[in-house]
This record gives C-alpha cells, structure tokens and sequence, in this order.
C-alpha cells in the first residue's frame, strides 16, 4: 500500500514537472558527491546568465539497495545539490520542496539515469525591470475618470505591463490592479467588460496574447472576490487600434498596446 501511494505520488508530481522549466544531474554508482559531468551540466546552466529561482528538489537511486539505504542516499543527493547551489549564489525559494524518492518511482532500463537529482526552477526578471516607478500623470485617476463615465465609455488602465508575449503581469503593475479592486467595492452596481488590445499585428496572428491578458485582469478580480456576474472580458487583438497599423513610432505602439475598461452598467 505504502509503495502505491508514493507511486502515485511521483506519478503526480512526474506530471507536474513537465510543465515546468527543469534540470537533471546524474551521479555515480553509490554516491552522492558531484562529479565532473554534473558540475558541469549544473555551470553551464548558471553559465546561461539568467536570474533562477530554484523552487523544488528532487532525488532518486536505482535499485541495488534497501529502500532505507536508497532513501537516505537520494536525499545527500539532493543536499549536494543544494549546497553547489548556495556556494553558486542561485537564488533558492525560501520553502524550497525537498523529496527523496530512494527507488520508489519508475525506474529507467538504464540505470545511470534513475541515478540523478532534478531541479525545478523559475526564471526571474531582474529587478531593474520589474521594480521602475510608475510614472505620475497630470490628468484624472483612474477612480475620477470611473466617476464621470457614462455607460459605453472605455477607460485605459494605465501602468499595466505584461511580460513580452505573455499574459503574466508584471509586480509593479500590482497597484494599478489594487486601484481596479477599490472602484470595484466602491460602486457596488458598476459592471465591465475587461479589453485587451495588442499593438504592430499586421497579420493577426496574436490576437490570443490580448485576450489573455484581459483574462488575467479578470481572473484577479475574481480572485478578490468581485462578484463574476459584473465582470466580463474580451480580446481584439489589433482589430482596434488607435493608431494605424504598422505604427510610426513607439509611442502610437503603447497607445494601441493596451487594456481597457468599458462601462456596461453604472
């Protein structure tokens, strides 16, 4: 039974992995030092130069062993990892994930690949990227133009950015959105529809980019609680540009590159 549940275990978390961004180093026979092909698999990933965020560490053994031995052995697997990690100044999760497997997984016909850790990372943006003031406008806040509005007008969210060709937010966005959720509770009746608009698409052919985005504004609303029945979302992709396209400049591309508000009930 034991062995069925931590089958079904790594049977999960196998799953989980695949979707992630990963690396696997592999060790020799009965040890759990790092050799010279796994210091090397390990630099030349560092050598990248991306900003890694190491949020789980996996160890596995093959066979030959009882599954005790195998267990702990996995496990000073994965500490020789994490030490070359911290030594290597990688950024580590503060709950980092640590799981032996020993040999209770599915193991490989060969057996030099059963012998291995794998190590599940993010990429980070450096901070000079995601950390930049929002710039300060002279005009109306979004929460004055919200009073004014009349039912079909549509109001640019400023200050949001997405990752290029993405629809993940960026953190210095978070105040816009926390400006969203307030006129939100403090217009109990308001209703909208959430638009997103993408620039520079002669050919649309990323017209999903923009309704993924405007999906992400929505999904943070829902996530705090805004009623779903006041909230909607649609993507135009470039169908609607306020400038034409292919744009003259960088400044008619952020004007076309944005997400909007339209008022559907008051």
């Amino acid at each position: 039974m034991k062995r069925f549940l931590i089958s079904t275990l790594f049977f999960f978390i196998t799953n989980l992995i695949i979707a992630q961004l990963k690396v696997e180093v592999y060790f020799d026979f009965d040890r759990y030092d790092l050799n010279s092909q796994a210091t090397q698999t390990l630099n030349s990933w560092i050598a990248e130069g991306k900003n890694y965020k190491v949020t789980q560490l996996f160890g596995f053994c093959d066979w030959k062993g009882t599954n005790a031995y195998n267990d702990t052995l996995a496990l000073r697997r994965v500490n020789s990892v994490y030490n070359f990690l911290i030594k290597q100044n990688i950024k580590v999760e503060k709950n980092l994930v640590i799981r032996g497997f020993g040999e209770d997984f599915k193991q490989s016909p060969k057996q030099e690949e059963n012998r291995r850790v794998t190590l599940i990372y993010e990429e980070v943006l450096p901070q000079k990227e995601v950390e930049k003031p929002l710039p300060k406008s002279d005009g109306p806040t979004f929460k004055e133009q919200i009073k004014t509005a009349k039912k079909g007008d549509a109001i640019r969210l400023e200050h949001i950015n997405f990752l290029n060709h993405s629809a993940k937010i960026v953190p210095n966005s978070e105040p816009v959105l926390l400006e969203l959720l307030c006129v939100m509770e403090e217009n109990p009746t308001l209703k909208i529809e959430i638009q997103g608009h993408i620039c520079c698409d002669t050919e649309n052919k990323y017209g999903y980019i923009s309704e993924a985005r405007a999906r992400a504004v929505y999904t943070f609303l829902l996530r705090n609680k805004v009623n779903r029945k006041r909230i909607s979302f649609k993507g135009y992709g470039a169908t609607r540009p306020i400038y034409p396209i292919p744009e003259q400049n960088s400044q008619q591309e952020d004007a076309n590159r944005r997400v909007e508000i339209l008022i559907l009930e008051r």
